[in-house]
């Protein structure tokens, strides 16, 4: 998506970013506003997405295939010019805007999914994905205590596991000792683990900052050396958005803590 656009990629500015509120299911925000924990509706910061002219993401889904009834989820990557949604899966976007879109990158040489290390990454991204990145959502969208208790304890085991790997390799990088795509897929998950996961989905066997000393540093890193991921981590956005699934948090009440979102290095 393109909207006054928060993020701009390419050289000129070919990739705008557009964000959705995390209190309204999916409408578009207001760039210059910060505050998550507004009301979009009584404050007046529920905006318009300029260039397709929609307030809701799944007017995007509707124009993309007219009378779409099924579930509306980001990230999507959009096609203005052909009215299309390229694609909605984030694991294959990460690979499209890897590979497909070199003429416009700016950092060509950076390689997050390297040949020589692309075996490695698949096997530990697959387990990563069904035990810790979806792992958190089948424990806290779990509608009995078997069905969360089949998925909280495998996610821990699955965490003890990123552990042992760090701790064996330096803890700079899960993969090659460099930066890489499953690092990126396991930070999303992990940055959002103390102030979200661990509280509003009941994933509290054990937190990141007390419990997992390879898995603290290596996340204080990326979030504290590489802008990348620091410039685009908002705490009270994803702690709000988490807090408003009615059926987790009846009421939408947000957790004041942790105190510090982040530890520093």
């Amino acid at each position: 998506m393109a909207s006054k656009p928060v993020l701009n990629y390419g050289p000129n500015g070919q990739f705008g970013v557009s964000i959705v509120y995390p209190q309204v299911p999916w409408g578009f925000k207001r760039p210059d506003d910060i505050d998550a924990k507004k009301d979009p509706i009584k404050d007046g910061t529920w905006d318009v997405e300029p260039l397709e002219n929609v307030t809701m993401l799944r007017e995007i889904y509707d124009k993309a295939s007219p009378g779409y009834s099924a579930r509306v989820t980001v990230p999507v990557l959009w096609d203005r010019k052909l009215g299309k949604i390229v694609n909605n899966e984030s694991s294959e976007i990460i690979r499209m805007l890897h590979a497909e879109f070199d003429e416009f990158a700016t950092n060509k040489e950076l390689d997050l999914y390297p040949k020589d290390l692309r075996g490695e990454i698949d096997a530990l991204n697959e387990w990563v994905y069904n035990d810790i990145n979806n792992g958190v959502y089948k424990a806290g969208f779990s509608k009995d205590q078997d069905g969360y208790e089949a998925a909280v304890y495998p996610l821990f085991e699955a965490m003890d596991r990123i552990e042992g790997i760090l701790a064996n390799n330096g803890g700079d990088y899960l993969v090659g000792g460099r930066l890489t795509e499953a690092d990126v897929r396991l930070y999303v998950t992990m940055i959002r683990f103390d102030p979200a996961y661990y509280s509003t989905f009941r994933c509290n066997l054990k937190d990141i900052r007390h419990d997992y000393p390879h898995i603290h540093k290596w996340l204080r890193q990326l979030y504290w050396k590489n802008d990348a991921f620091k410039s685009t981590t908002n705490f009270e956005h994803l702690k709000v958005g988490y807090n408003r699934h009615g059926h987790v948090n009846p009421h939408g009440i947000v957790p004041a803590g942790p105190r510090q979102h982040i530890l520093p290095l």
